[in-house]
């Protein structure tokens, strides 16, 4: 299953429209006002589904990752020196990713690719493409995948 993420451009939050092979709305993610980044998922009839908070007085970069309004894990970005690492304390996944920090994957724990994260470059605003393998895992990758250009955001 593909997912095309594309953040909309002139608004105040981190507002991103997901959208599926055939051009189709999938989710909606609305940011909301709040200490550090809380980002809201939505599907496509506009039904709470997911949630993205940053922690905020960590040492690292650390969100937590809420499903259906429970918490189902945390990523955590670790000291890497020169890729991109974070941990995910979800399923046993965790998320390599390129130096330029454009391409990632999540693999899972026996070293399967759940997902491949791509960044279109030369877009006015952040686009990712997001191959998932199996479609049961979507909604946790584009969550994974929030997380991740929040922390990016913030380093900005």
């Amino acid at each position: 299953m593909r997912l095309l993420f594309r953040q909309r451009m002139f608004s105040w939050f981190d507002n991103y429209d997901i959208y599926d092979e055939a051009g189709n709305a999938v989710y909606t993610v609305q940011g909301k006002l709040a200490w550090g980044h809380k980002l809201v998922v939505y599907d496509a009839s506009g039904s709470e589904v997911g949630m993205v908070v940053e922690k905020i007085f960590t040492f690292l970069p650390k969100f937590e990752i809420y499903k259906y309004g429970s918490y189902v894990g945390c990523l955590s970005k670790e000291l890497s020196l020169f890729k991109p690492h974070y941990d995910i304390d979800y399923n046993g996944w965790h998320i390599d990713g390129s130096m330029l920090e454009w391409n990632y994957k999540i693999v899972g724990q026996n070293g399967h690719i759940v997902a491949t994260i791509s960044k279109e470059i030369f877009r006015m605003t952040d686009t990712y493409v997001i191959d998932v393998e199996n479609p049961a895992d979507a909604l946790d990758a584009l969550m994974f995948v929030l997380a991740i250009d929040a922390e990016k955001c913030s380093r900005d």
